[in-house]
């Protein structure tokens, strides 16, 4: 009965990490597998297969965690949002933007725009550049 116990242990840990992601259930659940192992194989009771299943799972924390983070890690480039593209980036005046509000059009889009020092006033078909997006309004500079 041990090891049916362990086994569904391991099995529910490891469905568990799919939730979390980073590979510490999934490590939990390999140290249960291995206690499941190592009760049916020789007949371990339950706190000998409980030191087999602290034991494996240190290890696997230790030894095999870093090197799936690290591989996952390099293999996902960060992701660069929306907004953060549009920083820095150049926009044309629609509208008059003063400190009070205005409008640009920022790659293909229009957007709700303010002078980012809230006093240059820029008139339409001015380039501006982009200084900060605050919710849906672009901060914006005279070129």
């Amino acid at each position: 009965m041990v090891p049916v116990i362990w086994l569904v242990a391991g099995i529910a840990l490891i469905i568990g990490e799919v939730l979390s992601g980073e590979f510490v259930v999934l490590m939990l659940g390999g140290g249960a597998l291995v206690a499941a192992g190592g009760a049916a194989a020789f007949g371990l009771g339950w706190i000998l297969s409980a030191v087999l299943f602290a034991v494996a799972s240190t290890l696997l924390i230790a030894g095999v965690r870093p090197l799936l983070r690290r591989r996952l890690d390099r293999g996902i480039e960060r992701y660069v949002g929306h907004t953060e593209q549009i920083v820095g980036g150049p926009a044309t005046v629609v509208e008059r933007v003063d400190g009070s509000g205005g409008r640009v059009k920022i790659a293909g889009s229009l957007w709700s725009a303010k002078a980012f020092d809230g006093e240059q006033v820029m008139e339409p078909g001015d380039e501006v550049t982009v200084i900060e997006i605050s919710g849906a309004t672009a901060l914006v500079l005279a070129q």
